[in-house]
């Protein structure tokens, strides 16, 4: 359903609000092996997403990624949509270019209705959500 980016985003930015809800910072290294992930990758789509506001960094021997309040309101699907754009909520199930309410593929009438309700589930679910349910172990990260 997502990228393998998109996956690697999510996962990444949930790991470090859980472990910087303390005011600490996580470095690359712990995110890349807790999140099960090659490290260059990660690094890449966190400065990116670091630029884009998602994330905060700092330089320096107790640098690393952390994020503030506002960071922790951010829906995921502007995630979502920042990294794989807004083909998941609005594109064809069958990747077609041409499909439309005039034009329907086979899948149009079930693929419309499963797409408004992940847009409007990833559009309710905060990053704080996901690091009270990880608190209380109701979710997991890793296996």
């Amino acid at each position: 359903m997502f990228s393998k980016t998109c996956e690697y985003a999510l996962r990444a930015l949930i790991y470090i609000a859980q472990q910087s809800k303390n005011g600490s910072r996580v470095g690359i290294k712990d995110i890349a092996k807790s999140i099960s992930s090659p490290e260059h990758f990660i690094a890449k789509i966190l400065q990116d997403l670091s630029r884009k506001g998602f994330v905060q960094s700092a330089k320096g021997p107790n640098g690393g990624f952390y994020m503030d309040q506002q960071n922790l309101n951010n829906a995921i699907a502007d995630i979502v949509r920042e990294i794989d754009g807004d083909k998941l909520f609005s594109g064809c199930g069958l990747g077609l270019e041409q499909c439309s309410e005039t034009h329907p593929c086979p899948l149009h009438d079930q693929f419309k209705s499963i797409r408004t309700n992940l847009r409007i589930m990833l559009e309710s679910s905060k990053i704080q959500a996901f690091v009270d349910n990880l608190d209380l172990k109701l979710t997991y990260l890793k296996t």
